[in-house]
């Protein structure tokens, strides 16, 4: 999917800020879409049915995190928050209601379109039923449910590569402790985290060259963990 054929929607109900966002993506060749309150954004939504869509979770009318949850919904294109709350639980609950990832403001706008294409590589990647994933030195296949490291197969146990094919799944999105521990564990262990820290730890193990520095399995402070896709 290339930039012109690629539709954003912002919403946010901070004037400057919104022009600055659409004058640059306008730049960068996107198509882009702009709402100044929620309402009119989940209106927008509907009629343009966006690839991306950027949220302000401090609008006027409708919390962000309540545009989050409708667009959820219906939909499944990324969303991505944009926020001048710095509060951890603030982002844990964005992306537990389904957003794939947050910046906090400020922020730069080269992040910002890093982070876009990132998600945009995703849903294509979703939307072709790729059979395999590969970034740097790690390739996991997933028909056949086997994973390599510098083209050496990596014996993984069935919770490790079930945590690992959640990561794969989501790949570039964070994903909070309490989303992993409800797809791998199932929702009665969703408070138990010292499961998902043992076996992060033991992942890390098996697939990083220093898993006190890991590459791949990266770690979102007090939110959760990111597989890396850049």
């Amino acid at each position: 999917m290339t930039n012109r054929e690629s539709t954003i929607l912002v919403i946010e109900d901070e004037a400057p800020i919104r022009h600055f966002i659409q004058t640059t993506l306008s730049g960068a060749g996107y198509r882009v879409v702009d709402a100044e309150s929620g309402k009119e954004g989940l209106t927008q939504a509907m009629a343009w049915n966006p690839d991306v869509v950027l949220l302000d979770l401090g609008l006027p009318d409708i919390d962000g995190l309540e545009v989050i949850r409708r667009l959820r919904e219906w939909t499944s294109r990324p969303i991505i928050v944009l926020t001048a709350r710095s509060q951890e639980h603030d982002k844990v609950a964005a992306l537990d209601l389904g957003a794939d990832d947050y910046l906090t403001k400020p922020f730069g706008i080269e992040e910002l379109l890093a982070r876009m294409r990132v998600a945009l590589r995703r849903t294509a990647r979703t939307e072709a039923g790729e059979p395999h994933f590969q970034i740097g030195d790690l390739r996991v296949d997933l028909e056949k449910r086997q994973v390599f490291i510098a083209g050496k197969e990596v014996h993984l146990s069935p919770t490790e590569y079930k945590l690992l094919g959640v990561l794969v799944r989501y790949a570039g999105k964070v994903i909070t402790h309490r989303q992993l521990l409800k797809e791998v564990w199932g929702p009665l262990h969703a408070e138990e985290a010292q499961y998902l820290r043992v076996y992060m730890r033991q992942l890390r193990g098996k697939l990083e060259e220093n898993p006190a520095r890991p590459r791949y399995l990266l770690t979102e402070i007090g939110v959760g963990y990111r597989l890396r896709v850049d």
